[in-house]
């Protein structure tokens, strides 16, 4: 078996866990890949054997000779992000680890990593799905433009958000080619269900089943009161022009944020493959609703 982990490398708390991890994989003889940045800040010594490091870029099979069966995410809910941008389409099931505070997807706690670790390895988990929104950026000729933000697709939402202190945008959107709405807000989230607890939530949007197919859109501080959020088909394509009194405008996709001028257009459709969640145990989204969100309290 091998297991690619990544971490916050800056967080002592994560520093001290991985460590842990560590000794339970050597004990195990557990194949282990360390995230760059990890590699950079521990102290490997009495790990005499330890192997190479894998920046998530150059194939598995070209360390070990076999696949990773695994990836950890230590840390909180913006490493398990971070961890998926990573592994991108590699299809690798993502296992989080909880270091932070909330943990809604890294939902083992510490105090039972050695545990969970022992049922990947005989075996006892299942692999739930999450979809994903890609983000194309255009340009006034509708051409696409590339490298303009590194790792479009989003697990959480696709914001589209003010600069600094600016006025409120005017965010004119399209679903399917017929024209939603067009916001005069602060910004607007286009959350997956899985995003529907982090961002989409505190805005007042609604929480949704990581199980559903479908895809969020909640303005920020509309200047309307009747402007709602909306749930649709995550099948649908949606395309967005911002304009904003200063030209240009924020765009974050999952915190990798970017500004952009009012001349570039945002396409937003459902990305071409899934991330892989490992759930073990009786962990579900109503029981992290009551126990996280104080749920129905």
């Amino acid at each position: 078996m091998t297991i690619a982990i990544f971490g916050n490398a800056m967080k002592s708390d994560t520093l001290r866990e991985v460590q842990h991890i560590l000794t339970f994989m050597t004990e195990q003889k557990i194949n282990v890949l360390l995230s760059q940045e990890l590699r950079q800040e521990l102290d490997l010594r009495e790990y005499p054997s330890f192997p190479e490091n894998w920046d998530g870029e150059q194939q598995p099979e070209n360390v070990y000779g076999e696949p990773i069966d695994f990836a950890l995410s230590v840390g909180g809910d913006g490493t398990f992000l971070t961890s998926a941008a990573a592994i991108g389409d590699k299809n690798i099931p993502i296992v989080g680890v909880n270091c932070g505070h909330l943990g809604f997807l890294a939902e083992v706690q510490t105090q039972d990593v050695d545990d969970i670790l022992q049922k990947l390895v005989d075996g006892e988990y299942t692999i739930e799905r999450r979809s994903l929104l890609n983000l194309t950026i255009l340009d006034k000729d509708n051409i696409r433009r590339e490298g303009l933000i590194m790792a479009p697709n989003a697990l959480n939402e696709i914001a589209i958000l003010k600069q600094g202190l600016t006025n409120m945008l005017t965010i004119e959107t399209k679903v399917n080619g017929e024209l939603l709405h067009t916001y005069h807000s602060d910004g607007l989230i286009i959350a997956t269900p899985t995003g529907s607890t982090a961002y989409n939530l505190s805005i007042g949007g609604p929480l949704v089943v990581p199980q559903n197919r479908g895809m969020i859109l909640t303005p920020i501080a509309p200047h309307s009161l009747t402007v709602r959020p909306i749930i649709m088909p995550d099948d649908w394509k949606i395309d967005i022009r911002v304009s904003s009194r200063y030209d240009a405008y924020m765009v974050s996709v999952d915190g990798r944020s970017i500004s952009l001028s009012t001349d570039l257009s945002l396409h937003i459709e459902r990305a071409p493959y899934t991330v892989k969640v490992v759930q073990i145990g009786d962990n579900s989204f109503l029981k992290s609703l009551k126990t996280k969100l104080n749920w129905g309290r």
